[in-house]
C-alpha cells in the first residue's frame, strides 16, 4: 500500500509541469490525482495534486494534504453508496480542513490556501445528493482574498453485471471577495469507473460562466481524476499493536513461555 501511495504522490510534479506548459494551449484538459488513506473509522488523510482553472483565474496547480473527519454512516446512505469506493459518501456529514500550495508562472509569488470544507450527504430514493460548502482562504505576497463556493451534486450507482459505474451531474456557485458578488457558475457531468478495489477513474466535462470581469468568460473543460483509496486501519477502526505487529503473535509468545517454564 505504501509503495503505491508513494508512486501516486510522485506524479504530483507532472501536474505542475502540465499547468506551466499548458497555459498557452486553447484546449482545456485538467488532470487530478487524489490519494486517500483511512486512518480510523472516522478519520482519513488525503493528498491532492491537480490542475485547475476556476473563478476567473488562469490554469494553475494545487498541491497539498487534507484531513477528513466523519460522522457515523447512515443505513439509507450506505444503500445509496453501496458499491462506492469512497467511504465518506455513506456519512451524513464530513468536515475537512486542508492546505494547498499553488505555484505561479513568471516567478510570481505562490498562493498559500487554507480549505475548510463541510459536506452533507442525503439519500434520495436510489440517488445520492451531496451539498458541498467550501471556503478558499488565499494568502499571496502579504495580501488576503477569499471565495465561498457551494456545489450540489446528484449521482446514482449503476449495476452492469458485477460492475458498478456511478454517473453524476452537479452545479457549483462561486462568491468572490475581489468582485463582491456571485461571479462564477460551473456545471459538471461525469462518471466514476472503479478499477479493482483501490482505484477509480473519473472523467468529466465542465462548463464555466465567469462574470467577474468584462466581457464574460465562457470555458469548456475536460478533466480526468485518478482516485486512490487505501486503509491503515482494521475493519473495526483500530490499528495493529506496535508491540504485537502480527495477529495472534502475543498468544503464540505466551504459549511458548508456558511450555518452557518461563515466567513473564
Amino acid at each position: 500500500m505504501a509503495r503505491i501511495a508513494e508512486k501516486s504522490l510522485a506524479l504530483a510534479p507532472l501536474v505542475i509541469l502540465w499547468c506551466v506548459y499548458g497555459r498557452a494551449q486553447t484546449a482545456q484538459v485538467l488532470p487530478e490525482i487524489d490519494t486517500e488513506v483511512k486512518l480510523s473509522s472516522d478519520l482519513r488523510i488525503t493528498f491532492q495534486a491537480k490542475a485547475t482553472r476556476e473563478g476567473g483565474d488562469p490554469e494553475q496547480a494545487e498541491i497539498g494534504p487534507s484531513l477528513d473527519f466523519y460522522l457515523k454512516p447512515l443505513i439509507r446512505l450506505q444503500d445509496a453508496a453501496k458499491f462506492d469506493l469512497d467511504d465518506a459518501k455513506p456519512r451524513p456529514l464530513v468536515f475537512s480542513i486542508g492546505y494547498r500550495y499553488m505555484p505561479q508562472a513568471n516567478k510570481a509569488p505562490p498562493i498559500n490556501r487554507m480549505e475548510p470544507v463541510l459536506t452533507f450527504h442525503f439519500p434520495m430514493a436510489r440517488f445520492l445528493l451531496s451539498d458541498k460548502n467550501r471556503a478558499d482562504l488565499d494568502w499571496q505576497n502579504g495580501s488576503f482574498s477569499w471565495r465561498y463556493r457551494n456545489r450540489v451534486q446528484i449521482e446514482k450507482t449503476l449495476t452492469i453485471g458485477s460492475y458498478h459505474p456511478a454517473p453524476y451531474a452537479s452545479a457549483e456557485f462561486f462568491y468572490e471577495s475581489q468582485y463582491g458578488k456571485w461571479s462564477d457558475t460551473a456545471i459538471y457531468a461525469g462518471c466514476s469507473f472503479p478499477i479493482g478495489k483501490h482505484s477509480e477513474f473519473e472523467p468529466y466535462y465542465e462548463h464555466q460562466n465567469n462574470t467577474g470581469k468584462s466581457p464574460n468568460q465562457q470555458l469548456n473543460q475536460l478533466g480526468l481524476i485518478l482516485n486512490l483509496y487505501f486503509s491503515a486501519a482494521r475493519h473495526d477502526g483500530s490499528h495493529p499493536s506496535i508491540r504485537d505487529p502480527l495477529p495472534g503473535s502475543r498468544h503464540i509468545r505466551d504459549h511458548f513461555f508456558r511450555l518452557n517454564g518461563v515466567r513473564q
